[in-house]
């Protein structure tokens, strides 16, 4: 019969390739932490106040705080009362970037999140759960000199989270509250030069809006957004990989189409797996550089969604495909069950994703989280997401204990057989075993890197030699999955050998007796893989 690759290739040559795709993976790893720099940058913004007497202020005219057209500042709101101006004549405006530079496509997106500065004052004091009304204004230019376009216009709501480290008597006046930050802005995609934000805080006492927030003395904003040298080396890594996975999903393919049976359920799902893997590397990111394309990131996280769910599928199905009698396997539907609750996650993360990075498309300012119905609905489809995955592992660990316990039961028959007989089935079952334990050292080093990175300072000095944790977590984990999908395409196509009656009985020196232990009730079988076969349960079991 053939096998596949995994079972017919020798040892040596087995090495070589696992000692190929080690090296790459250090090189994945190596690439982001030597080469790119660090993933994001956080720059903070401290808003001037800005005065704008009109009578109405909704008519468009945006309030610069620096350059040759900049607004009439004020130092702070003590000249205001003496100057007779209302808080709704205030402006805080911010320009992005700082002055003298200049935006990029490269930096992909823009991340921003707001600090109030908010002082103590017996007469003004902040109220519990107090809530702040933002009327914010977004514009974009591409030249010091040409007008501002309005991006986006919304007016948002801010529950404010401060504390105070003092008691509130009139020795504490003027010291400040200790406020988290909160959620700001969002966009995809940095396709203009410079960006100019326009906050109002609107006081109307007779709505209650703006009332009880105590004494804002200054509004503070960090920007995050992608490193454009990070992003060329992400660019050059995705534009490297995809012909890598398509090349040997095609070739992958052609030798199960060469086969005069079916393809099998689990030939099937290692396709599809290739498949998603070649969605998520296709660089359509490299076409942002030249259009606006603000729905970016939330293409990326359905990339990446579809991914992590098919991944999930595979492993259940290559488990059960191991395990299950012949009635039961090479059906989906046997796996509604396990692969269930990988649906419903993924559909629970799609609707928050599209409820927070969707409504953003529309109005960068918005959060899911801003509000408690938002944070109640967000919260919820989070736990019922990690619920299913929870669910999910359960099911993994319970269908891994029992291949491996079928195997195991299996390996009885082996001591009746002959000498090399043995040892070649011995030998299919230690790769079977070992490929296992690969896919468990790939989801572990995932969750590894992935707490070091968020729990480590960004980078390791080792002499004069800087490595960046972070940017080596992307892109070794990256090329790791790459790497995962490409040895299991190669390793479980099927093989150009083919062991005859005479090579299998002959060679490795077997009687009729002792392949009849092992194939009486399976040499009607198709499968992809010796171990396929040998694994299955009975039926009357």
């Amino acid at each position: 019969m053939a096998g596949a690759i995994i079972e017919n290739m020798s040892t040596k040559k087995l090495c070589i390739v696992g000692g190929i795709l080690l090296v790459f993976q250090v090189i994945a790893f190596l690439v982001g932490g030597l080469i790119a720099p660090s993933p994001t940058t956080a720059v903070p913004y401290m808003s001037v106040k800005c005065i704008d007497v009109r009578k109405n202020h909704h008519k468009t005219k945006w309030l610069m705080p620096w350059g040759p057209n900049h607004c009439e500042k004020l130092k702070d709101f003590d000249e205001a009362v003496s100057r007779q101006i209302e808080a709704n004549d205030i402006v805080f405006a911010v320009h992005i970037p700082l002055p003298s530079k200049e935006m990029s496509p490269w930096f992909q997106f823009m991340l921003f999140i707001i600090q109030l500065d908010i002082a103590f004052k017996m007469d003004n004091d902040l109220k519990e759960n107090a809530e702040i009304t933002l009327d914010v204004s977004l514009a974009y230019r591409d030249d010091m000199f040409d007008d501002w376009e309005e991006i986006a216009h919304a007016v948002e709501i801010r529950k404010l989270k401060c504390t105070f480290g003092s008691p509130k008597t009139l020795d504490s006046e003027g010291r400040h509250y200790d406020c988290d930050f909160l959620p700001f802005m969002e966009i995809g995609s940095v396709a203009h030069k410079y960006y100019l934000i326009n906050i109002r805080l609107p006081v109307n006492e007779r709505k209650g809006i703006n009332v009880g927030i105590g004494e804002i003395k200054d509004i503070r904003l960090v920007g995050i957004h992608q490193n454009g040298g990070f992003t060329k080396v992400w660019f050059a890594m995705k534009t490297f990989l995809t012909p890598s996975i398509l090349i040997i999903m095609v070739w992958y393919w052609r030798r199960i189409t060469l086969m005069t049976r079916a393809p099998v359920l689990l030939e099937k799902v290692i396709f599809a797996l290739g498949i998603s893997m070649t969605f998520i590397n296709i660089p359509v990111e490299w076409f942002s550089i030249g259009f606006d394309w603000t729905w970016m990131l939330l293409f990326g996280d359905i990339r990446q969604g579809i991914f992590y769910a098919m991944l999930l599928s595979f492993w259940i199905i290559f488990c059960g495909e191991h395990m299950m009698d012949q009635n039961e396997r090479n059906r989906l539907s046997g796996y509604w069950k396990q692969v269930g609750p990988i649906a419903v996650g993924s559909f629970c993360l799609f609707i928050f994703d599209m409820c927070e990075r969707g409504v953003q498309l529309k109005n960068p300012f918005y959060s899911i989280w801003t509000t408690e119905v938002g944070t109640e609905l967000a919260m919820a489809f989070i736990i019922v997401a990690g619920i299913c995955l929870c669910l999910y592992f359960l099911f993994l660990c319970f269908m891994v204990f029992q291949v491996f316990r079928n195997i195991s039961g299996k390996q009885s028959s082996l001591p009746a057989m002959s000498k090399a007989r043995r040892l070649h089935y011995e030998g299919l079952i230690f790769r079977f075993k070992f490929l296992m334990l690969i896919t468990l050292a790939c989801a572990a080093m995932t969750v590894i890197f992935f707490i070091v990175s968020q729990v480590t300072e960004g980078h390791w000095k080792w002499g004069d030699i800087t490595i960046e944790v972070n940017s080596a977590f992307f892109t070794g984990i990256y090329g790791m999955w790459n790497l995962y999908v490409f040895a299991l395409m190669f390793l479980y196509a099927p093989s150009h050998k083919n062991y005859g009656e005479d090579q299998s009985n002959g060679d490795l020196g077997v009687n009729s007796g002792e392949e009849l232990q092992l194939t009486t009730t399976i040499t009607h079988v198709d499968g992809p893989t010796e171990v396929y076969k040998l694994a299955r349960k009975e039926a009357q079991e």
